[in-house]
């Protein structure tokens, strides 16, 4: 998977465009990605991300980084030796794609808006 573009409210993976919050697999979007708490990232969130067993998982927490991810996600992903890296969606775009080219276990869950 690769993002070609992201702007405010939209992000492109390998030519398809998408306007909703996203969750980039090796191998799919999933694109109707909604958290429990609309600016918080929490257990439940990731519940898939979990089961797909990532190496590293990558936050993309909106444009103007308004999404929190709660410790309890920050010490389960350590625990379970799951590198975290939180930014801004922009950046998280940046690191997604050179990441996802060297290592095939990264997943980025990225927040479009705010």
């Amino acid at each position: 998977m690769h993002i070609d573009s992201y702007s405010f409210g939209e992000v492109v993976v390998n030519g398809k465009k998408y306007t909703d919050d996203v969750i980039i697999f090796p191998n799919k979007v999933n694109s109707s990605w909604w958290r429990k708490e609309g600016h918080e990232l929490n257990m439940k969130d990731i519940k898939g991300i979990i089961e797909a067993a990532p190496k590293v998982l990558i936050v993309g927490t909106g444009a103007f980084g308004y999404v929190e991810v709660k410790q309890e996600v920050k010490e389960f992903l350590k625990s379970n030796n799951i590198e975290l890296i939180v930014e801004p969606t922009d950046k998280a775009c940046k690191i997604y794609n050179e990441k996802s080219q060297a290592e095939e276990q990264v997943i980025a869950a990225l927040h479009l808006t705010c």
